[in-house]
């Protein structure tokens, strides 16, 4: 199942991840968040390719880098 989301004009389908909530509850009683700017950033670049990845590096349980990879498709 998947879940959609409007970012812009463009709608981009999310994939539910099993076990997703959980994680999420427990991170947070741990006080791991996300940063605002970080969620931002990874979905500004996600409504902004058309064809592509977008990758996000992670190191100590940090995003220190988002990748973006388009690809143009040629017919």
């Amino acid at each position: 199942m998947s879940a959609l989301l409007t970012l812009g004009k463009r709608m981009v389908a999310i994939a539910k991840t099993p076990g997703l909530e959980e994680r999420q509850a427990r991170s947070e009683k741990v006080g791991k968040q996300i940063p605002m700017d970080i969620k931002q950033r990874v979905l500004f670049a996600i409504a902004n390719i058309e064809y592509g990845s977008v990758e996000v590096i992670i190191h100590g349980g940090k995003v220190v880098q988002i990748e973006c990879r388009e690809k143009i498709r040629i017919s």
